[in-house]
């Protein structure tokens, strides 16, 4: 069968479309810094017109997605991130936090429908819409998607099982969009119930991981499940397509994985924490860090799309613990590998003996030396307040799952 694409954007060059975004950059960053307040302050020292490639846009600094409720709390309902006042947006939103979202005006804003194209819904089809239309975006996120391609939409939101179960067996809804565990409840639930709702043959799930036993479990009931990862912040970062072969990049975003606690990106094939630059002139987020980690994936994908792949998430990339009453944070492991230039990856662990907690962090070098391994556990202790330990391991033998921080204590 041939694959059939949402749009030319999908399968231009991939040169050409990096040269593109790059290209844009200047421009998206003087608009956030005329105005939106709190990149006018952020950039107060930044040339726009230079930022013309990777390497200088690795040069701005992060703005973290936890920093929100810290930077709202402080009066800017939005935290100044952005760009138009609020009366020109089209939806205000509440996540929990609370951190307050915005939706500009315009067609499929979140770009969703992209990945619900992908995930096989085409116009005509009834779109069962389990997201929570209360207070967060999900639901109006999906639904502006659906509607972008002539989709009709039932808005379930979530809870009320037996009522949900009785529309799609009376509309006879074609298609689902939720977590995919809501969906595994609604199919057992309905078999309980003798309902027929068999009428839905294609999922696009998300807000939660999709271990291969639930997706079997889905499909076993005749339905086509796919992935969309998505945030209240971004809307669609990237999708599954029928290749099933990692997730394709949205065509809105500039994407970057970066190094844990820095805003340095991290070598091919190395997993770090996934940042992103929105060119939406309302909120115009650049370099955006998700805390969600994840890996670009090499080549290209088999379904023929031709933007970058993430491996799908991998774990939070925000490893903030706790030891004797001290925080402990990635930015200062990275501060004490700065220290050190012979060091080239390394690994906080932390262990409880009995009622001991002692931490030791576990460094990679071409050179083995107790000296070294001495002046690194100085730094542990001035960097971090607190006594450790440092090891050499041998180059290479540190897991590439992106943590910098491995909190082994169980509570």
């Amino acid at each position: 069968m041939v694959e059939e694409f949402f749009d030319a954007l999908e399968v231009q060059n991939p040169e050409k479309r990096e040269k593109n975004l790059l290209s844009r950059l200047a421009k998206h960053i003087q608009h956030a810094k005329e105005n939106a307040p709190y990149f006018k302050k952020l950039f107060k020292e930044i040339e726009p017109k230079e930022i013309t490639c990777r390497a200088s846009l690795a040069k701005l600094p992060i703005t973290r997605k936890s920093e929100l409720v810290n930077l709202q709390f402080k009066g800017e309902p939005l935290g100044g991130l952005n760009a138009v006042p609020l009366q020109n947006l089209l939806h205000i939103f509440q996540s929990p936090g609370p951190t307050y979202d915005a939706e500009g005006i315009g067609t499929d804003w979140w770009g969703t429908a992209r990945a619900l194209f992908a995930a096989g819904f085409r116009k005509n089809d009834i779109v069962h819409n389990a997201f929570s239309y209360h207070f967060t975006p999900a639901g109006v996120m999906l639904e502006r998607g659906a509607h972008a391609l002539g989709c009709a939409v039932f808005p379930a939101g979530v809870g009320n099982t037996d009522l949900q179960i009785q529309a799609i067996h009376d509309i006879k809804s074609s298609a689902y969009v939720g977590t995919p565990t809501f969906l595994s409840i609604i199919l057992k639930r309905a078999r309980e119930l003798g309902k027929d709702i068999s009428s839905i043959k294609k999922a696009c799930v998300g807000g939660e991981g999709l271990p291969n036993s639930l997706r079997q479990i889905i499909e076993n009931h005749g339905i086509h499940c796919s992935q969309i990862y998505a945030s209240a912040d971004l809307g669609n970062i990237a999708f599954e397509t029928a290749a099933r072969d990692g997730l394709v990049v949205d065509e809105r975003l500039l994407i970057e994985i970066v190094q844990p606690g820095t805003g340095n990106p991290v070598l091919d094939g190395q997993v770090g924490e996934v940042v992103a630059t929105l060119f939406c002139p309302e909120y115009p987020l650049i370099r955006f860090a998700t805390g969600d980690l994840s890996t670009v994936l090499p080549g290209e994908s088999p379904c023929g799309r031709t933007n970058l792949r993430l491996a799908g998430w991998m774990g939070r990339a925000d490893q903030t613990t706790k030891m004797k009453g001290m925080f402990i944070h990635p930015q200062q492991i990275a501060k004490i590998i700065s220290l050190h230039s012979e060091i080239q990856k390394a690994r906080l662990v932390i262990t409880k003996n009995e009622n001991t907690d002692t931490m030791v962090l576990n460094f990679e070098a071409h050179i083995s030396s107790k000296k070294l391994a001495q002046d690194i556990g100085l730094s542990i202790q001035t960097i971090c307040k607190l006594k450790g330990l440092a090891k050499w391991v041998e180059p290479g033998s540190l897991p590439n799952d992106g943590k910098v921080i491995d909190d082994q204590r169980e509570f």
